[in-house]
């Protein structure tokens, strides 16, 4: 097989060990209105699997097994769920609190405002909405998330401006097709093309 022939892949689902199952999966339940699809026991570990996808079985599978002191450090970084706007986000942001999420913090990359808390076991989440905004990466500012939804947004629209490489996310986002385009083998206009093809019915 070539090494410039075009593969169809796209991100699927995340999966990571807890030591309280029932405990993670009620937090991502409450908060972000997971629907549990499945459970199921393997024998040394057991399972629950969560998506709000219906044409997914699962988006993130918790499986049992971190011993309960925890290892030296997190190995997870974060897990980032996107959502289109601000109103969303103030709902995650009740939610989250509600449901007893620890280390809160609101901030923005200029191309995306932001909410960072950690689950029950201390992992890392990321909730976002898209500013219509590009600079450069990685940047992390805070932001007064109590303020109105118009004062949020002026502050994210002012530290993007006053970052390097600022432009409209349209402008971005041609550059960036244009370059997977190359890097695939593929024309722009094809990059971006939906993998999910179901297999027919028997």
């Amino acid at each position: 097989m070539s090494n410039d022939q075009f593969i169809r892949v796209s991100f699927s689902h995340f999966g990571f060990h807890v030591s309280d199952l029932e405990g993670v999966a009620r937090f991502y339940k409450d908060v972000l209105q997971f629907t549990e699809t499945d459970r199921g026991d393997l024998g040394a570990v057991q399972l629950i699997f969560l998506s709000r996808d219906p044409d997914t079985h699962h988006q993130i599978a918790l499986v049992s097994g971190r011993p309960p002191q925890g290892l030296p450090f997190n190995p997870i970084n974060q897990i980032s769920f996107q959502v289109p706007d601000l109103s969303n986000l103030r709902l995650v942001h009740e939610r989250a609190l509600a449901a007893g999420a620890t280390d809160m913090q609101a901030t923005t990359h200029g191309n995306a405002v932001s909410l960072y808390f950690r689950d029950p076991e201390g992992n890392r989440l990321e909730v976002f909405m898209d500013t219509p905004w590009y600079c450069i990466q990685p940047l992390r500012e805070p932001i007064d998330f109590a303020c109105s939804d118009e004062a949020v947004m002026q502050q994210a629209e002012h530290i993007a401006r006053n970052s390097l490489r600022f432009m409209p996310r349209s402008e971005w986002r041609t550059q960036m097709q244009e370059r997977m385009g190359r890097d695939q083998g593929i024309p722009a206009s094809q990059v971006g093309a939906p993998v999910r093809q179901q297999a027919p019915a028997r």
